[in-house]
């Protein structure tokens, strides 16, 4: 990551990466526009301003927009024109956007517009960065876009933002634009022809919204692979399955990748060497033996949505394109339709779907006398007395059975907008939304599974397992003791829960997953 004097960081159109963007998503952190986009983005500007003197009509520049394209707007109503299709379009509903998707949102946008195919002043878009460095947040409710002819409901509410209107967040509190903009003494913005256009057509809302699901993911792929390494042992697994000829024969990356890191994850395990020998149990349950299969598929998901969604990142997704030189071209095209965006979002539901459905069949395993290698049923002394972990797996079970319903496509639906004119949309937007709400209920189920896995380890000493597990293991214990009673579970459930979405399981061996991670 680039960085300047003032410790900005300097974003360059079109080459923004995926820890620049992971980066934003975490914290914070002021940012430049790179010197050599401003030439290409005033030669943008200079060509809508020709086009207005000239006089000839041109979609989005000054005539009427959707299925009002064949309306003229006379010179003097411009202004008032991009300012009516900011009111008009904010039209969202439901929870705001978290800051952090909102900071991924601005930053994609303005590295869109700098790309110079625009037709938007460099003044916008430093307004836009004035913005983002003040940290004034723009309240954009998340519901209300289907994906196609832009995001035109979330980008027009952070739009209004930079005109002065609406609320927006500053440190987590809403107010008034127009207060938060003068105390930061940022100008508001009059927007010149074509460039309201500019603001709200794209794909950026979706992208942000998929980009917060893709790293959700990414730390639940990682949690999922250290628990399901605890509860192989715990149970007193076999890691036989995790040899690398098995999975060099099939060829799948993410399975090779997988295996290699459940083998250096239980190395050394003196849990494993205690029941080399003389153990009687031939195969483990899939849960356990197929985790390179089921995770490895998963991380190939997830690294292709990484790509898609890169790219996205990066890309120039509005309506009209302006392509200066020598011959100037206003080319209308529907880069503005997010299929891609969708397509990605679906998968990576489908991995995060999975993740927490094979956590889930682990816990079962663990609490079943009959298959847990030894543990007490439900993992608790005096069972019958104590219900142990009985109902804590119902939980698990009620969340994986939810995002099996949330994992349907929403790429496969569409419905006609705009009179028609739009009569094919993306649902990316939704999408990408309901990754939250899916990542939430997999850290809880994976959470669980940490809990269970923690307590048949403890029912295993003095034995020890591998020294990475032992010390995540010693990360649990600093927050959750020993379960030995029945006692309020609830606030276990919570710790675990935010070790898994804070990253804490795998941030001792993290060396282990930094190839995962482009």
């Amino acid at each position: 990551m680039n960085h300047t004097q003032n410790n900005a960081w300097t974003l360059k159109p079109g080459k923004i990466t995926l820890a620049e963007l992971r980066a934003a998503w975490s914290g914070h952190a002021p940012v430049a526009l790179a010197a050599e986009a401003y030439p290409v983005i005033e030669a943008s500007a200079a060509t809508v301003r020709a086009i207005v003197e000239k006089g000839a009509a041109a979609y989005g520049i000054n005539t009427g927009f959707g299925l009002l394209a064949k309306t003229r707007i006379p010179d003097d109503k411009l202004e008032q024109l991009q300012r009516n299709l900011i009111l008009s379009h904010s039209v969202g509903t439901g929870e705001l956007m978290a800051d952090h998707v909102v900071r991924l949102l601005m930053l994609m946008k303005i590295g869109s517009l700098a790309r110079g195919f625009s037709g938007i002043r460099p003044v916008v878009i430093d307004t836009l960065i004035a913005l983002y460095n003040a940290g004034i947040i723009p309240a954009i409710p998340a519901k209300g876009s289907v994906g196609a002819s832009g995001d035109l409901a979330p980008l027009s509410h952070m739009t209004l933002a930079i005109l002065g209107e609406g609320p927006v967040r500053v440190n987590g509190e809403l107010m008034q634009a127009a207060d938060a903009l003068k105390a930061a003494g940022i100008a508001p913005v009059v927007l010149a022809a074509k460039e309201g256009l500019a603001l709200i057509n794209g794909t950026q809302a979706s992208a942000a919204l998929a980009l917060h699901g893709l790293f959700m993911a990414e730390r639940l792929l990682e949690a999922g692979m250290v628990t399901g390494s605890l509860s192989l042992d715990a149970a007193k697994g076999s890691d036989s399955p995790f040899d690398a000829r098995v999975h060099e024969v099939r060829g799948q990356p993410g399975q090779i990748a997988a295996a290699s890191i459940y083998r250096q994850l239980v190395a050394n395990s003196a849990i494993r060497a205690s029941h080399l020998v003389g153990d009687e149990r031939v195969q483990d349950p899939y849960c356990l033996r197929c985790q390179p299969q089921v995770m490895g598929a998963c991380m190939d998901l997830i690294a292709n949505a990484s790509r898609t969604l890169l790219i996205e990142a990066n890309a120039v997704t509005d309506n009209p394109l302006i392509f200066s030189g020598d011959d100037v071209q206003i080319v209308s095209g529907g880069n503005f339709h997010a299929e891609p965006v969708a397509f990605a979002a679906d998968t990576l539901a489908l991995a995060i779907a999975e993740i927490g459905s094979i956590s889930e069949r682990r816990i079962s395993l663990l609490i079943d006398a009959t298959l847990s290698g030894g543990l007490p049923p439900f993992l608790v002394k005096d069972p019958g007395v104590n219900s142990g972990f009985m109902i804590a797996h119902v939980t698990a079970a009620a969340l994986a059975s939810e995002n099996k319903s949330l994992a349907h496509p929403a790429s496969v639906d569409t419905i006609p907008t705009s009179a028609n004119q739009e009569d094919h949309v993306s649902m990316a937007t939704f999408a990408a939304r309901r990754l939250d709400d899916m990542a939430h209920n997999t850290a809880v189920i994976v959470g669980i599974e940490l809990l269970a896995a923690a307590q048949g380890i403890d029912f295993h000493r003095p034995l020890q397992s591998s020294p990475q597990l032992e010390q995540v293991h010693a990360q649990l214990r600093q927050k959750v003791p020993f379960f030995d009673v029945d006692r309020l579970f609830a606030p276990d459930i919570e710790a675990a829960k935010q070790m898994v979405l804070k990253g804490e399981l795998s941030a001792g061996c993290k060396n282990l997953f930094t190839p995962l991670h482009p």
